[in-house]
């Protein structure tokens, strides 16, 4: 099958610091590429060479002619006054304005915009990303690349960008750290890290396959390093005991043993280099039964009711995950709970004396022209956690900073190592409540799941809000989910049950709004009843297409086709026709698509 973008051999390094050497990867039609990798080992650089944004420092790109490489970074700086519609017909430039416009129609149909002629500068954080989505689409890529696509996305729209990326005919790369998002939409991973001999691991197949294939990996190159390190033992000994190195075949032992422990150097090396942080967030070890107690409280921002009359008790051993789409008032409670806002109803009573913690998602406390020594240590060389002095080169080790970082800029760190950063800070302070927004933003895959086996041993009260639906699930207790129905806040036995509810809300939801749309006089045209129930069940007739696809696929690569000719020939006509099949249905989904968001355009 034919590469739609390859690199050979490519390298790049930010000064004295090597980020990859020599990456060769390829990427295929249809292919959705998980990429993950510890933080600072060049997860977005790389897309940027891919996206021919930079250059590297040595290597080649090619990509195939007329294919569309369409890259969406991490944020995205839109002009306030314009409205979405503009927005998304400027990302189409080069082609006639009808043209444009009925595909901003179709992409802001996609993306679910109530008004298409909404301004940039009324959008929430959510939104604007749904815009950048948005504006990628429209643009038709072959091969889109996304740089942690779901950050300021709620559960809500991430299970939106799920469904668009699993049904797109197109292929792409993303950078994400959320597992359950790469366990959904990705066929292949690839990750980066030094603990590989090429300084990446790939497999076709899901995440979790992914991580199946990485564990059995790195204990065969453990058993690897044990292996060595007994033959390298052996050959020492021989070598003290002093062969003479006249004889051809003693130059040729002795030539080996060396080669053997440069083999072992660089195997221990890599497996050495597997690190993890070092987190232990400090409890007081207080036992009080009622540590916060919440009576019928409610808020309002302006004339918007949050939620009212919620009630909730917090204790040791509490983890209350706040679940809600954006803007619902998850980050409202935190600070009421932490007293930095009132309520407008109700009463928040605490414990005398309490000690409560907070780790906000905004980053304004870091300032990006202080060193990492500062920002680990404002007040000299050394910090004070659990009664213990530890120098500031111990403490940033246990972050994984190396010592020639310290002098370094916090603004030339990477995102995740700048939530590293906050994560020490927060280390320092001695708490009976944790209150946590999103503290798993930016943060790699292994420390998110540091962070989660910390947590669970932390023997206070705690409160979290994730988009991570894993991170939740696996730390919360229960559940406080913000209904868009009525500004209801409802205590879950778990995230599954709240997102049942969910699901069940915007069933409501769409249902109203159809009935409300015929009501309207002069209502929109619909596609025929053929059409309609076409494109209903186009979805799953795709899947099934694209199961088919997949299983001649693997059977092709299989020893008993690859050895015979004839039947290698025949596969190889039956995968031609069941992926012209595919590509036949997406055409036809996206003309579907097109009429019913032209049916659906204002007059």
């Amino acid at each position: 099958m034919a590469h739609l973008l390859s690199c050979q051999n490519i390298t790049k390094s930010f000064g004295a610091h090597t980020l990859f050497t020599d990456i060769s990867l390829s990427f295929e039609p249809k292919t959705k590429t998980g990429l993950i990798g510890p933080n600072g080992s060049g997860k977005s650089t790389l897309l940027n060479i891919l996206a021919d944004k930079i250059e590297p420092d040595s290597g080649r790109l090619f990509i195939s002619k007329q294919m569309r490489v369409v890259y969406l970074s991490q944020s995205e700086d839109f002009a306030g006054h314009k409205s979405v519609t503009e927005i998304v017909m400027e990302a189409l430039a080069g082609h006639d304005q009808d043209h444009n416009m009925l595909m901003a129609q179709i992409a802001l149909s996609q993306a679910e915009f109530p008004d298409p002629e909404a301004k940039v500068a009324s959008l929430s954080g959510g939104w604007l990303k749904r815009l950048a989505i948005a504006c990628a689409l429209a643009q038709d890529p072959d091969l889109l690349l996304l740089d942690e696509p779901t950050n300021h996305l709620d559960i809500r729209s991430i299970l939106w960008l799920e469904k668009i990326l699993r049904n797109g005919s197109f292929a792409f790369v993303l950078v994400s750290h959320d597992r359950l998002f790469l366990e959904n939409v990705s066929n292949r991973i690839i990750e980066l890290n030094r603990c590989y001999p090429d300084g990446f691991l790939s497999f076709p197949g899901n995440y979790s396959h992914f991580l199946e294939k990485r564990r059995a990996f790195l204990s065969a190159q453990q058993e690897m390093e044990a292996s060595l390190a007994n033959k390298v033992k052996r050959e020492v000994e021989w070598l003290r005991r002093g062969p003479k190195a006249r004889a051809t075949k003693a130059r040729s032992r002795i030539d080996e043993a060396y080669r053997l422990q440069d083999e072992l150097s660089q195997v221990r090396q890599r497996n050495q280099s597997e690190k993890s942080m070092k987190i232990d967030v400090s409890g007081t070890g207080r036992r009080t039964k009622k540590l916060i107690s919440a009576h019928k409280i409610g808020k309002k921002m302006g004339e918007t009711s949050l939620f009212t009359d919620l009630s909730f008790d917090l204790g040791p051993g509490v983890r209350l995950g706040l679940a809600g789409n954006n803007g619902c008032g998850k980050t409202t409670l935190m600070h009421m709970l932490y007293g930095t806002l009132d309520c407008d109803q109700g009463t928040i009573s605490r414990a005398t004396d309490l000690k409560i913690s907070l780790f906000d998602q905004k980053r304004e406390d870091l300032d990006l022209n202080q060193s990492l020594r500062r920002a680990l240590a404002p007040d000299g060389d050394s910090v004070l956690h659990q009664g213990r002095s530890i120098h500031v080169a111990s403490w940033a080790k246990r972050f994984l900073f190396q010592p020639d970082q310290l002098e370094m800029p916090v603004s030339h760190l990477s995102g995740g190592e700048q939530a590293r950063i906050l994560i020490a800070r927060f280390m320092l302070q001695e708490a009976d409540i944790l209150l946590l927004d999103e503290p798993t933003n930016d943060l790699d895959i292994n420390s998110i799941n540091v962070l989660e086996e910390n947590l669970l041993e932390f023997p206070g009260a705690l409160v979290l809000v994730s988009h991570d639906r894993t991170f939740l699930d696996n730390i919360a207790t229960q559940i406080l989910g913000f209904s868009d129905q009525g500004h209801e806040a409802i205590l879950y036995g778990d995230y599954r049950q709240w997102l049942t509810s969910l699901e069940k809300d915007e069933a409501i939801l769409k249902a109203d709004m159809a009935a409300a749309r015929k009501k309207q006089p002069g209502a929109k045209k619909k596609l025929s009843y053929k059409d309609e129930k076409e494109l209903a069940a186009m979805e799953e007739v795709i899947l099934a297409a694209e199961q088919e696809l997949a299983a001649y696929q693997q059977k092709l690569v299989g020893p008993e086709v690859m050895a015979d000719q004839e039947v290698l020939n025949q596969w190889c006509t039956k995968l031609n026709a069941s992926q012209e099949k595919v590509d036949a249905l997406y055409r036809r989904w996206e003309e579907l698509g097109a009429k019913e968001a032209a049916l659906d355009a204002p007059l």
